[in-house]
């Protein structure tokens, strides 16, 4: 009898079918830590690092970022300086040049509304001729830290004033400019450069880079500034 079970245990398949069932699972292990290795080799292919160099010389890499995504200095930057250029005129440099230059820089559906706003900011100067010796400069006194109101938007704060010299008066007079500027990201540099391009087009075209708009403009004390245009400038 005891023979008869030992026959019945050596010839019985369930030890083989554990051990092969053992092994299958090995190698399926085995297989998912290859193509795991796989992927993450192919996204590096994919995704590679830049290699940036610095102003100082040293070169880093650095992880490439979505085409939404934007540093808080780069944000600034581009509203302080496309503020500046937009509206910083002379009689060499006159308005309504540097406007349809910088408009570039501003959404579609809100020029027509800045520029009234930047026209009627000095009632006294001549926006579409500038007389001899008229100068208007703007100077930022702040702009704060990039505050994100979506994907790929950003609302800063900006105190300012516009000096404002004309030929017989140097000493100029103080126009506040103390804005909340919505800007948002853009796939495609929305500046172009002219055959004859002027060095305003040059700052211009360099501001691009940046695939920055602004797409909206409101008083700073306004706390309901939006992308919607009914609240924006008066």
């Amino acid at each position: 009898m005891q023979l008869l079970n030992t026959e019945n245990k050596r010839n019985s398949p369930l030890p083989l079918l554990a051990v092969g069932t053992f092994g299958l699972h090995i190698l399926t292990l085995l297989l998912l830590v290859f193509h795991r290795s796989m992927l993450q080799q192919l996204d590096r292919q994919l995704t590679p690092q830049t290699l940036v160099q610095l102003v100082d010389g040293r070169t880093i890499t650095v992880d490439p970022q979505p085409n939404l995504e934007r540093q808080p200095e780069a944000i600034r930057r581009f509203v302080g300086e496309s503020m500046s250029l937009m509206l910083t005129w002379s009689q060499q440099q006159p308005p309504t040049q540097i406007w349809e230059i910088t408009s570039q820089l501003v959404a579609d559906d809100l020029k027509q509304k800045l520029k009234s706003e930047i026209t009627n900011l000095n009632p006294d100067s001549q926006f579409e001729n500038v007389n001899r010796g008229a100068e208007n400069v703007l100077v930022i006194q702040k702009i704060s830290q990039p505050t994100k109101i979506g994907d790929g938007k950003w609302k800063v704060e900006m105190l300012a004033n516009q000096l404002v010299f004309s030929g017989y008066d140097r000493l100029g007079k103080s126009i506040s400019f103390n804005k909340q500027i919505l800007v948002r990201a853009i796939d495609e540099p929305a500046t172009s450069l002219p055959n004859a391009a002027l060095p305003s087009h040059f700052a211009a075209y360099r501001l691009g880079e940046a695939r920055l708009e602004i797409y909206n403009v409101c008083e700073i004390q306004d706390k309901n500034c939006s992308g919607n245009l009914n609240q924006a400038l008066p």
